[in-house]
């Protein structure tokens, strides 16, 4: 029982280490993420290691820097990533900008094989995502892209 009442203050008497080592870890790992989950932990270790020089003990810090962790992600967290994303560009690109994208059929297209011009000039293989095959030159709209084949349904403008 002596060893192990030695070792609890051993850990007690040294709890602050290891709470800076949590620090430096969650930001290494907040700089290669840049999320904020990683920054709230260490938001969360640095009140722990508060509550160590404070003379709490380890236990109950480790409980405060618990729940200081889940209220910094809970309430700080998404505040800050709104106001990061707040200057995105919100126009779509790549892939995305072609869903919803009309074009033509320039030849029939069926669940196995057609090809469309889109209006952005791209031609595209393609296919239909229902049984009725699209007759050349009807409207269409892009519906996803598989691959180098883009899905699509006729339009009835």
């Amino acid at each position: 029982m002596d060893n192990f009442a030695t070792f609890v203050q051993f850990i007690d008497q040294w709890a602050w280490i290891g709470w800076l080592i949590l620090i430096a870890l969650f930001l290494v790992i907040e700089m290669l993420t840049l999320d904020f989950t990683f920054l709230m932990l260490s938001f969360g270790s640095l009140v722990g290691l508060v509550t160590d020089f404070v003379g709490i003990p380890v236990w109950v810090q480790v409980l405060v820097a618990a729940a200081a962790a889940a209220l910094f992600i809970l309430f700080l967290r998404p505040p800050l990533l709104k106001r990061l994303r707040r200057g995105e560009d919100p126009t779509k690109s790549n892939v995305d900008a072609l869903i919803d994208l009309r074009g033509t059929a320039l030849h029939e297209i069926t669940q196995i094989s057609g090809q469309v011009k889109l209006s952005n000039g791209d031609t595209w293989t393609a296919r239909t995502s229902t049984s009725v095959p699209i007759p050349q030159g009807s409207p269409v709209a892009v519906t996803a892209i598989n691959g180098a084949t883009a899905t699509v349904r006729p339009v009835n403008d």
